[in-house]
Formats: structure tokens, sequence, C-alpha cells
């Protein structure tokens, strides 16, 4: 906060803060407090906020508008997503399918880092400039800005004297599909940008946000995993924050769900399963899955979770379960589509049996649950099934989101056979050329993740 207003009022020459936060760190409600703060000071009248996809600004535009009013946010979206936009978006903030419709003294504006290319200009010609008397924004805040393609940071950079990047660089890139002037450049990656090749940069200010809020306690030796390369990373829930009351739970499955009710990552080979179809489409392993699930769903559990104040002391305990949920409950993660299909076939017959409300219970791939937060995952692990190490199943990024949505527990499934297939698979190259992180082998680094995990074999006859 203290760069951000510096940077305002002139007496730092930084024009851009970056600031590089793990998985489940609060970095949307570091961004919605830097909007604050910014709004207050007398150099500044109006902010932008961009991120890469819709879905990150819904939340943002839905929160902000909460808490400072209707009339100051403004959410810029093509016509087409209107039908994207729940009532308690559309209550808390003014929603502009055209120029047009934003209003004069919005303070403000959220779009899609596309939106702010060139439609930016046509508003900067329908709004005026901000305080500073050329640009759109006296403030730029990029959610997520480490999934933005370089050409959109750069560009996105544009429209305010001072941008704040906030993101994981642990993160999956997004698959552009635009005009990317950098795509066919060997030496580039024109799906990834990096805003740390600004460190160095005298005008630049980088800082990393080394307490993440998601994990419990005992799942921090996993999160460290990913991010060895931090001096420092710390948890703000302590043990007993988070809690889940298995019921009357005493099916055979009890076990497994007791480990993962401790918060202890837990990783489970099965053997003795039919074929799959493919190594990530694995129907004889969802089946397996979802009778484990059943047993849960069937006993009832309560999860239970600490509030926080403002400086991080528990201020009250809330609860909730699969019938009242708060957010999404369990949520099952899969690869590839395929995969997905059947894992949404299966949640839907979960959610019937047992009569659950829509979203206590959902399925997703990896890729499209990045940056969401849930209290169970089960995963098929990426590796499951495979032969060999390849850039996908291997990907980092996917393992990292795979294994940093929970807030109160975690399993991974996978066929038995890991241990083996990473003993044995041929080396390859680590991080792609451009990317940051450490550039170990992917066989290493899969190793390292893996012995943080509690670890156990079921065997179906």
């Amino acid at each position: 906060m203290t760069e951000l207003l510096a940077a305002l009022d002139g007496s730092s020459s930084s024009e851009k803060i970056l600031l590089k936060a793990a998985a489940g760190a609060g970095k949307s409600y570091a961004l919605m407090q830097m909007v604050e703060t910014a709004l207050d000071h007398a150099g500044c009248g109006r902010v932008g906020v961009v991120a890469f996809a819709n879905k990150q600004l819904y939340p943002l535009a839905r929160d902000l508008g909460v808490a400072l009013g209707r009339d100051r946010v403004c959410l810029r979206v093509s016509p087409g997503r209107l039908d994207e936009l729940d009532d308690e978006t559309l209550n808390a903030a003014c929603v502009a399918v055209t120029n047009a419709d934003i209003p004069q003294d919005a303070e403000v504006l959220i779009m899609t880092s596309h939106m702010c290319g060139h439609p930016a200009w046509n508003i900067l010609r329908t709004l005026g400039p901000a305080w500073n008397g050329e640009k759109l924004f006296d403030v730029a805040f990029v959610d997520e800005a480490w999934q933005l393609p370089m050409y959109l940071y750069r560009n996105r950079s544009h429209h305010a004297p001072v941008t704040v990047g906030v993101g994981d660089v642990g993160q999956l890139p997004p698959l552009d599909r635009s005009n990317n002037p950098y795509r066919g450049d060997g030496t580039y990656n024109p799906y990834r940008a990096w805003p740390t090749i600004f460190e160095g940069d005298r005008r630049t200010w980088s800082i990393e946000l080394p307490t993440v809020w998601r994990p419990t306690a005992a799942q921090l030796p996993l999160w460290r995993a990913f991010y060895e390369d931090w001096d420092e990373l710390e948890c703000v829930a302590a043990p007993g924050d988070r809690s889940v009351d298995l019921g009357g739970l005493t099916s055979s499955s009890a076990p497994i769900w007791s480990t993962v009710a401790a918060g202890t990552p837990t990783l489970l080979e099965v053997e003795g399963l039919d074929d799959p179809e493919a190594p990530d489409v694995d129907p004889p392993l969802l089946e397996v899955v979802e009778s484990w699930i059943d047993d849960l769903v069937a006993s009832e559990p309560v999860f239970r979770r600490a509030v926080y104040s403002s400086d991080g002391e528990p201020c009250d305990v809330e609860e909730f379960g699969f019938r009242n949920p708060s957010g999404t409950v369990l949520a099952v993660l899969a690869t590839r589509n395929q995969a997905v299909e059947d894992a949404e076939a299966m949640v839907d017959r979960l959610r019937e049996l047992h009569g659950l409300p829509d979203g206590s219970i959902v399925a997703s791939t990896v890729d499209s649950w990045q940056g969401q937060t849930n209290a169970l995952t089960v995963a098929i692990h990426p590796l499951s099934g495979a032969s060999e190490l390849d850039e996908f199943n291997s990907s980092f990024g996917r393992l990292a989101v795979t294994c940093t949505r929970a807030t109160h527990g975690l399993l991974l499934v996978a066929r038995h056979g890991l241990d083996e297939m990473l003993a044995n698979a041929p080396a390859r190259p680590g991080t792609p050329f451009g990317e940051p992180g450490n550039r170990s082998l992917p066989r290493q680094t899969h190793e390292r993740i893996l012995a943080t995990f509690a670890r156990g074999t079921a065997t179906i006859d």
C-alpha cells in the first residue's frame, strides 16, 4: 500500500508494482484493498481492474460494488455475456454493454484484457482521461497478471501511469488464440507473459506475499513443495481452525476420509481395476471414487472454519455442509474434457440421489478450475495410468492447480504404479524456455511433491 501511495503522489518513481503470491494467498482480496486505498488518494479519480477471463471479473465486480457502492463500480461486458451474470452481481455493480452505458462518474471500470485493448481507446474518447489528464486510468490493476501473454500485459499498461500486477507464477497459462504478434518466434512462449521480466527495472517495485489463506496447517508442506525457492511461506490457518466432523461414517471408506478430514494431503493408489479407456479417461477408477464420495455425502459431514478479522485473528466459526453449502463443498477435478464429462455425470447422479443443491458438488477440468476455491478436492492425479512423462501430464502448473484449491482436505487418486513410472521415466527437459522457476527435471519435481502426501493403496476385488 505504501509503495502505491508513493507512486501516486510522485515520491516514488515506480510505474509498475508486482505482487507475487502463492495459490490461496488472497490475491483478489489484496487487490480490492489496494483499489480502495488508491481511490482514497487525492491523485486518483479512476482505476481500471483487468483480468484475462470474464469469470475472474464477476466476483471482483460484486465484491467491489458491495464495498464501494454500486454507482462507483462499472463492469464492462459484451452483450452476449449478460446471461452469465447472477442477480447478486447485477445488484452490486453497474453493468455496461456499450461505452455509452458507462457512467461518467464511475470510479472503478472492470473489463477483460481483450476489452482493454482497442475498445479502451474508444472508452477514453467517451469518458475523457482520469485525473492524470492523459490516460484512461490513474491506476490499472491486473488480476492474475502472470496469466496474460506479454503483448497483452504491455498494451494494458499503456492505459495508466501506474500498473499493479497481482498473480501466481505457478499457475497455468491461458490459451490465447487471438492475433499474438510474437507467435511463431521459437524463442518466445506465446501463451505466457511474465511481468517478472520487469524486475531489475528501476521503475518496477516487486514483492512476494508469503502468507497463504487457503490451506490448513497440515497442507503447508505441500504448498512449500511447489514454492521451494521462496524464502518464506506460512499460512493463516492454525491447527484446528478448519475441521470436518464425519458424523456416523462407518463404511470401508471411513479410514480414507478420516485422513483427508485431518487436513493431510492424501494420495490413494488403486489396483485391481479393469483397463481404462485411456490413461486420463478412466471410468473404472471414477466408479470407485463415486462409491467413496457417496459414503461421505451419506454421512452428512459438518465442515467448520474460523472466520478471521482484518488483522488475522479468529473472530467467529462458520459451519456448512453438502445440504447448506458455503460455496463449493467438493470439487472433482480431472485433466481431459472427456474425463470431466464422465465426472459430471457422476456428480449429477450423486446430487440427485442425495437431493443436494446445485453447486455443492461440481466437476471440472483442472485448467477451468484455476483460481477457484472449494472445501474438499477429489482429483485424478495427472500422471495416473501414464507410461511416460509428456509436456501435458507433467506440467507443474497443472499439478499445482490440482493440489491447491482446497481449504479443508485433498484426496488424489491414481492407478497403482506412480513411483515405478517416475523411477523408470526417461529424463526430459524441465521448465520451458523463458518461464521462471526452477529448471529441475519433472521426474524429480513430481517425486518431491509426492513425498508430502500421506500414501495408501486400495485393492479392488
